[in-house]
């Protein structure tokens, strides 16, 4: 893996393949290792970065309190150490979930950086009170329980009912990639995302394609919220997965590889 420093920490990240530079960001409670299918395949055709984000995978986790703007800039830091070494001065960039806000976060301080902004189970709109009152309780459970049980406790609602049914594997492979949070750094990224902005301004103004990929079955960000924000940008790419839930790059993981290579070959 290679790192920068952030913060005087190591932030790390793979890269892998050649050609148009395409950038996948993890989202809460996960690393790198959750775009492995998508990895594996879109390095066929592309160069493609997975950073493991501060507190995350080999990253270590800044001192004081992260914020989503904070992540933004390791993005930045990254892209910076990277395009260097290639023919090409802007990239795509493809959160999923929390990841998500973070591409948002980029796309809204440097847009012009990029050809093509991806959410993936993803949404602009900022936390609503009842979202804010589940993260709240969620900091509590992790200061009573720790990581370990939050986790486990919740990430099953991260899987589709035909996921939990046919493949239970799926989940216990997150449940255990994920063992080594620290609840500091769980607690910190749940406030951060209680205080990030609504950025659907971006999704507005944005002048290239906008990728949305969407989970018929997800709790997380509800099917009528990913649908609405859809008709903002100019130029929309969308996919829906109809046995997902938050959960599509794994789920449905040749669905997701699909239009991932169609949607980054037209840009």
């Amino acid at each position: 893996m290679k790192h920068i420093i952030f913060q005087n920490k190591k932030i790390f990240y793979n890269t892998a393949g050649n050609g148009k530079p395409v950038m996948l960001l993890h989202g809460f409670a996960e690393d790198g290792n959750i775009w492995k299918y998508q990895f594996k395949k879109l390095k066929e055709k592309f160069f493609v970065i997975v950073p493991d984000l501060p507190g995350s995978g080999a990253s270590e986790m800044p001192d004081g309190e992260i914020s989503i703007e904070d992540c933004a800039e390791v993005v930045k830091a990254i892209a910076d150490a990277e395009l260097v070494s290639t023919n090409e001065n802007q990239f795509t960039l493809i959160g999923h979930s929390m990841g998500g806000y973070v591409a948002l976060a980029f796309a809204d301080k440097y847009p012009g950086c990029l050809n093509a902004l991806g959410l993936f189970h993803s949404t602009a709109y900022a936390d609503d009170d009842a979202k804010k009152e589940i993260r709240k309780k969620g900091i509590e459970f992790i200061t009573n329980n720790g990581a370990a049980s939050f986790l486990r406790t919740t990430t099953p609602n991260l899987f589709s009912e035909k996921t939990k049914k046919n493949s239970p594997e799926l989940i216990e492979n997150l449940v255990a990639s994920s063992k080594y949070f620290s609840s500091e750094a769980l607690i910190q990224y749940y406030r951060a995302m209680m205080k990030r902005p609504d950025r659907t301004h971006v999704l507005q103004s944005f002048k290239k394609p906008v990728l949305f990929l969407i989970g018929k079955n997800d709790n997380s960000v509800p099917l009528k919220a990913s649908m609405e924000q859809c008709y903002l940008p100019a130029i929309a790419y969308i996919k829906l997965f109809r046995n997902s839930g938050h959960m599509g790059m794994w789920e449905e993981r040749k669905a997701a590889n699909t239009f991932l290579l169609g949607s980054l070959k037209q840009l």
